[in-house]
């Protein structure tokens, strides 16, 4: 018979929350995942980085840095806006 084992240590927010970096990983990972969304919603659509920023009425160069996963510094507007262009709602939730 196979013994189940319990945690053994903290967990790893846990120890993102002594190292004091919790916050910032986690709009980092947010933001990752954002932008891994965005690129597969462009993908289903066949649409273009070129399309996509004529959408959104921008440059493509403002574009790349709404999809750059390590750019977490885009406003919410912005998100929502390119999430509007891909006919997609962009949602949050406090958990």
């Amino acid at each position: 018979m196979v013994e189940e084992r319990g945690r053994i240590g903290s967990s790893f927010e846990d120890y993102l929350r002594e190292q004091g970096t919790l916050e910032a990983t986690t709009a980092a990972a947010v933001k990752r995942v954002i932008a891994w969304q965005l690129r597969e919603a462009m993908a289903t659509e066949r649409l273009s980085k070129n399309q996509m920023a004529k959408r959104m009425n921008m440059s493509r160069s403002q574009l790349d840095r709404i999809l750059d996963p390590n750019n977490d510094r885009i406003q919410l507007a912005t998100l929502m806006g390119a999430a509007e262009a891909l006919g997609r709602r962009l949602r949050i939730e406090l958990v």
